[in-house]
């Protein structure tokens, strides 16, 4: 009987340490090709618990996991070669980390012997990932030996429990070191496994609920701001219009509801509109906010926390949601249970200044219908339009991936509230990079998913749309293109030179976005009217696959419209 090499045994631990990995959830694995991580390749791509996504690019891989993680809320794990390849996970992992989605990393590398000898493709993957990780292991090389499987069951139990079950949820790093030769021989391995650990997973209301909701039980003129959150809290839009607060919900809080949708008036349709206005905010003040989930989006919504005379914080994924420090009281629980002891606690309570809430209301239909108006009055494309349209066009149950510099900003001050859809942005870190990559993830597991980004992150995703085009799902992405960084128009930097502005800042690229997605194989619509975008959508559904609205947007217009709807909204305001 042929004995067993380190191939074989590195299989069957590997293995067993995803035997392990499936059980606490995870059922996609991403991955790039490479000879160090053989073991891990072969036992993924062998096991029937298992989809496996082949990329070419570490970190387009990586971003596709996280979209999946994020859309599924399951563990997702990745794995690739040793070297460079184990840092290009870097982005991912940092956007894992502040958004608190569970990711396992698994980077294949060198046997200890091959350390600080000048070896090929050998770097020090000990902690490559600094504090960004909540969980580090080295598993050390496989070993032919009585106890080897109980240690590699036992890293991938510690895994999933760092990952997911130890709140608040984020990703870990496990570097599993290899001998040659990595291809097994076929020679028999004990594959017997050790009996698995029982997971848990509990939270508790904290000792200073009595304290909030005293606080609560004082405040006169109460708003809720919702932030993103990855779990929508129940009941808690039927409290505010209970308790007279008027509700400032972002897309991502995923509580931007159509009105009477649930019988009752929902979230402000131009809340972030309002809050941009100085006049509205200073003759609105609220005593006290309660913020639910992440720090505001838009600076508009964090000017109106920031002026509140009291700042109350339910943070369910600690994300210490307080830029300013300004919180009075910081809950770390979940939203529906905190929802849940306010109903009970303030039922007995009058309700707040009943003209309060109807005056946001009022406030807010009017500038609804007044900027709904202007923007249906203008043929040009404005980001603003296109956010709006976008965001109603897509069908009932669908997805909308929004970019993380002005694609979820315009969503969030010109989306109106609407039922059945799900809006998700790499909002933990807000970079631009593995926006396409993360779309296709998402689309794997939420079937045909639409994407509102701008060009610069498809240029800066390209070997992602490349890859992914061919190899992905159902995905419209509407790529606003203004040649350039838009966001930098309405900043201070606008006030440099234009050459100087245009060289650091604006960074107009001249490339052809349609020629890129030929290259692709993707399907491409270019759009040079307002009217036309929905219906170029409708056109790329029925296409199927991977498809590209481009909207053409002329970036200095852009800032004199947005003048135009801040006039609007005042005037509305009869200001």
């Amino acid at each position: 009987m042929t004995e067993p090499h380190e191939g074989d045994v590195a299989l069957a631990n590997v293995t067993t340490l995803l035997h392990e990995l499936v059980r606490g959830g995870v059922s996609h694995m991403c991955m790039t090709p490479g000879s160090r991580s053989t073991p891990i390749a072969l036992a993924a791509a062998r096991h029937p618990g298992i989809t496996l996504h082949v990329h070419v690019d570490e970190r387009a891989s990586a971003f596709f996991g996280l979209g999946i993680a994020v859309a599924s809320g399951k563990p997702v794990a990745l794995f690739c070669t040793s070297g460079t390849a184990a840092a290009n996970h870097f982005p991912a992992v940092v956007e894992a980390s502040m958004a608190r989605v569970p990711i396992i990393v698994m980077t294949a590398d060198r046997p200890p012997e091959l350390h600080g000898v000048g070896a090929n493709q050998t770097i020090d993957q000990q902690h490559l990932f600094g504090g960004f990780v909540k969980w580090f292991h080295d598993t050390g090389v496989p070993v032919l030996s009585p106890n080897e499987r109980v240690r590699w069951s036992s890293a991938g139990i510690d895994a999933i429990t760092h990952a997911v079950r130890l709140h608040p949820p984020g990703p870990v790093h496990l570097n599993l070191p290899f001998r040659e030769p990595l291809l097994p021989s076929g020679a028999s391995v004990d594959a017997s496994r050790p009996e698995s650990a029982t997971y848990t997973n509990t939270r508790e209301l904290p000792s200073r609920m009595p304290a909030f909701l005293r606080e609560v039980s004082t405040g006169h003129r109460v708003a809720v701001v919702a932030g993103r959150l990855r779990v929508r809290p129940e009941g808690l839009a039927e409290l505010c219009a209970e308790r007279g607060w008027p509700l400032l919900a972002e897309p991502l809080s995923g509580l931007r509801d159509a009105p009477g949708s649930r019988g009752f008036r929902g979230a402000l349709s131009a809340g972030t509109l309002l809050a941009a206005n100085a006049a509205f905010r200073e003759r609105q003040h609220p005593d006290l906010v309660i913020q639910i989930g992440a720090a505001p989006t838009s600076r508009a919504v964090q000017e109106l926390v920031r002026s509140a005379d009291r700042l109350l914080i339910i943070d369910p994924d600690e994300l210490v949601a307080d830029p300013d420090r300004r919180s009075t009281l910081t809950l770390n629980a979940d939203p529906t249970e905190v929802v849940g002891a306010l109903h009970s606690a303030t039922s007995s309570l009058p309700a707040t200044r009943p003209q309060w809430i109807d005056e946001w209301h009022d406030a807010d239909r009017k500038v609804r219908e007044a900027v709904d108006a202007l923007l249906d009055s203008w043929d040009e494309p404005f980001e603003g339009r296109i956010a709006r349209d976008v965001a109603a066009a897509i069908p009932e149950g669908g997805v909308l991936f929004a970019g993380s510099s002005m694609p979820i900003r315009d969503l969030d001050m010109f989306m109106r509230p609407r039922s059945g859809l799900r809006v998700l942005a790499n909002r933990g870190a807000s970079g631009i990079d593995g926006l396409v990559s993360t779309t296709f993830g998402i689309a794997e597991v939420s079937g045909p998913t639409h994407a509102l980004l701008g060009d610069l992150s498809v240029i800066h995703d390209a070997s992602g749309l490349l890859w992914g085009a061919r190899h992905g799902k159902a995905a419209v992405l509407v790529v606003v293109d203004n040649d350039g960084g838009g966001i930098f128009s309405m900043l201070p930097q606008a006030s440099l030179p234009k050459d100087e502005f245009e060289l650091l800042f604006g960074t107009p690229h001249g490339l052809d976005l349609e020629a890129i997605a030929r290259a692709a194989g993707i399907g491409v619509r270019s759009v040079d009217h307002a009217g036309v975008v929905v219906p170029a959508i409708r056109e790329a559904e029925t296409a199927g696959g991977v498809q590209i609205v481009r909207v053409r947007v002329d970036r200095q217009r852009a800032v004199e419209l947005r003048a135009h709807v801040s006039q609007a909204v005042a005037a509305a305001l009869g200001e």
